[in-house]
């Protein structure tokens, strides 16, 4: 990971806005004063980048019923295929 970029307190008010979208994009900022790291700007959410196929940590498997919805008495409903529903 990369080293969190440091801006003085002037640095940060002058360049506010280039600081706010390295945040969007997953960096860290540390605001200093006086040269004492004061405060750490981070994203709300860590974004999660694949950057690649393969990126998942284990094989997706799909059992033969996956698409088996004869045990969920609440999807006919939902759907509008409940008896009253369904067309004969």
């Amino acid at each position: 990971m990369e080293a969190a970029r440091q801006y003085n307190v002037h640095e940060a008010k002058t360049h506010f806005s280039k600081i706010l979208e390295a945040v969007a994009t997953g960096q860290e900022v540390i605001i200093s004063k006086a040269g004492e790291p004061v405060a750490k700007v981070i994203p709300l959410r860590g974004k999660v980048r694949r950057t690649a196929r393969g990126s998942l940590t284990a094989p997706v498997v799909f059992h033969e019923d996956f698409d088996d919805l004869s045990d969920d008495p609440g999807f006919a409903e939902a759907f509008g295929l409940g008896e009253e529903g369904r067309a004969e």
